[in-house]
């Protein structure tokens, strides 16, 4: 029968699940999903690691170097600088600045008693220090390395020290105007030591420093010593010693604001000696003033008074509008221009040209320029090197002042002939006289003689030079006898070297009042510029006193100066009487570089 085989199919379909099927049907859908869910953190997992260990390993490389490497500068040693001779005048000495961590440090009052004992700092000021809450601070900067060593025999927690170099000048105040000085960085910041700071510095290199977590040093990548280039002078230690000892004589003797002296190589430009007073010591310059740090010889100046009649003389002389012989009416002393009087410091009634400058007369040195003429005086001026740099290897350097002839009043003239309304750097007065002195050629000052690497290589030589020819040789001859004249029997009596011929010229100018904005009758300027001997020179000098208050006359206070110096500088150099041969300038520069400007 159908029907009973249909009810046994039916009831077969609709079996019950049993308890222990379901158990296991449970477990395998945990089973999946926990196997998913473990598949997809492994996924996760896996993207994570890549991501860190792939895709971000540069960066995160970087931050971690950061973290645990530093990179500080490995401050390179200077060169060291020279007189012509060989002798330091700047050198280089290891130092080293001590730093302290303070939250690293267990015991202040202990370390900073150990401290003080090592440094020779006072107990209290350390104390203070370690107590701070900044996270590194210095005890004490440009340490000795015998000090550095001694703190670290002490071993204590979180003192360290950081090598490095200290300039030292053996010479204290000895050409400190010259050579300058650096800053806490080692980094030049006046004087030779600016000028030259990218040769004497030499390269900075980094290296490498490891540290933990809180920034205490576990390692350093030391880097090779890398040191800066030496540099050789032109100057003479001696005679610079000889130059400032002189200058400071005469600006104590005068009770004078200040001085200058420069000692100069007429044929070559070479600097021998380069001198201000008041000076300061370039190892404590922080402890000078402004005034007294500044190179007045080359970055300052004034109006050179009588000893620019010189120029005016050889304009004339070179254009041939006067002759030695030639006489000029002094008119008893006194000469009215441009509405103005003008006298001398004595009455003269008639002088030669030589006598106008032997015995510096205003009267006749203003007749001189009128035959002269603007235009021709103000070539000669410029032609001298005057209203432009010298270009000496010296930063700072001032042009001076001087207007266009278009500029000038019915006065200029005459007061450019004795040396006012123009202003001049004492520098630039010597290499004028020197141009005389040399045979008529204007030729470049210059200080580096030349620059060695440490390897020994010569890197840079500089040699003498010559600007322009400003007047003939003949012209420069006749000049230098006029001159010589001054000394013997003129205004530079005082100037006089026992056994040489001298040739200079005094000057004493007046200067401006600031207050009244005319000439004042108390504050002047003293000079004395010129060379020895006068065949064969070998020393051009000029000396200016600021503001004497006694001997205020430039043959009264710089000529003597200048015989000092140059007698001195002479014995020095071991030159005799006997040495005074004619010499002409190419002998003398036989070598030298011509530029024309």
């Amino acid at each position: 029968m159908p029907m009973p085989r249909s009810t046994r199919k039916g009831s077969s379909n609709k079996r019950e699940i049993t308890p222990a099927a379901a158990r296991r049907a449970l477990l395998r859908r945990r089973v999946i999903v926990l196997f998913c869910s473990l598949a997809l953190a492994l996924a996760v997992v896996t993207g994570q690691l890549f991501s860190l260990q792939v895709y971000r390993y540069p960066e995160l490389i970087k931050a971690a170097n950061g973290q645990t490497w530093r990179q500080v500068p490995s401050v390179a040693r200077r060169g060291t600088i020279y007189d012509r001779n060989g002798r330091e005048l700047a050198i280089s000495i290891g130092t080293a600045s001590i730093y302290a961590r303070p939250a690293e440090i267990e015991d202040p009052d202990g370390a900073s008693a150990a401290l003080a004992a090592s440094l020779g700092l006072p107990v209290k000021q350390i104390r203070e220090q370690l107590r701070s809450k900044k996270s590194l601070i210095y005890i004490k900067r440009s340490a000795p390395l015998e000090e550095a060593e001694a703190v670290m025999r002490l071993a204590l927690k979180g003192i360290g020290f950081d090598a490095q170099s200290r300039r030292f000048y053996p010479k204290a105040q000895q050409a400190a105007h010259l050579l300058g000085f650096v800053g806490t960085d080692d980094q030049g910041l006046e004087g030779l030591e600016l000028q030259y700071d990218h040769y004497l510095a030499g390269k900075r290199k980094w290296v490498a420093r490891q540290q933990d977590a809180k920034r205490r040093p576990i390692f350093r990548e030391e880097a090779d010593e890398t040191q800066g280039a030496d540099l050789h002078l032109t100057i003479d230690e001696v005679v610079q010693y000889i130059t400032e000892r002189e200058l400071e004589a005469a600006v104590s003797q005068s009770g004078a604001l200040s001085g200058s002296a420069i000692v100069m190589n007429p044929l070559s430009g070479e600097i021998l000696a380069l001198a201000n007073y008041p000076t300061f010591d370039p190892n404590v310059y922080t402890e000078a003033s402004a005034f007294a740090r500044r190179n007045r010889a080359v970055v300052d100046y004034y109006e050179p008074g009588s000893t620019f009649k010189v120029i005016v003389g050889a304009g004339a002389l070179e254009e041939r509008l006067v002759r030695p012989e030639d006489r000029f009416n002094g008119e008893g002393g006194v000469i009215e221009v441009g509405g103005a009087t003008i006298r001398d410091h004595e009455r003269f009634d008639s002088l030669t040209f030589t006598e106008v400058l032997t015995h510096s007369s205003n009267v006749g040195a203003i007749k001189v320029g009128q035959r002269l003429g603007k235009s021709h005086y103000y070539d000669y001026i410029s032609g001298f090197g005057f209203g432009t740099l010298t270009k000496i290897d010296l930063p700072g350097e001032t042009p001076g002042l001087i207007r266009r002839p278009k500029e000038w009043s019915a006065l200029s003239l005459a007061s450019l002939s004795m040396g006012q309304e123009i202003s001049v750097s004492p520098l630039q007065m010597l290499v004028a006289m020197s141009a005389i002195a040399n045979g008529g050629v204007l030729v470049r000052p210059f200080i580096a003689k030349s620059i060695v690497a440490a390897d020994g290589k010569v890197i840079r030589v500089n040699t003498p030079t010559q600007i322009r020819r400003v007047i003939s040789e003949d012209t420069a001859r006749t000049l230098a006898t006029i001159l010589k004249g001054v000394v013997t029997e003129g205004t530079g009596k005082a100037a006089a070297v026992e056994g040489f011929e001298v040739a200079g010229k005094t000057g004493t100018s007046q200067k401006i009042d600031r207050a009244t904005r005319r000439y004042s009758r108390q504050k002047v300027v003293a000079s004395f510029v010129g060379f020895v001997p006068v065949e064969r020179p070998q020393l051009a000098i000029i000396v200016m006193i600021d503001e004497p208050s006694t001997l205020r006359w430039g043959g009264s206070i710089a000529a003597p100066t200048f015989r000092e110096i140059a007698r001195e500088s002479l014995k020095h150099l071991r030159r005799s009487p006997t040495d005074q041969e004619p010499l002409r300038l190419a002998e003398g520069i036989r070598h030298a570089t011509f530029r024309l400007d």
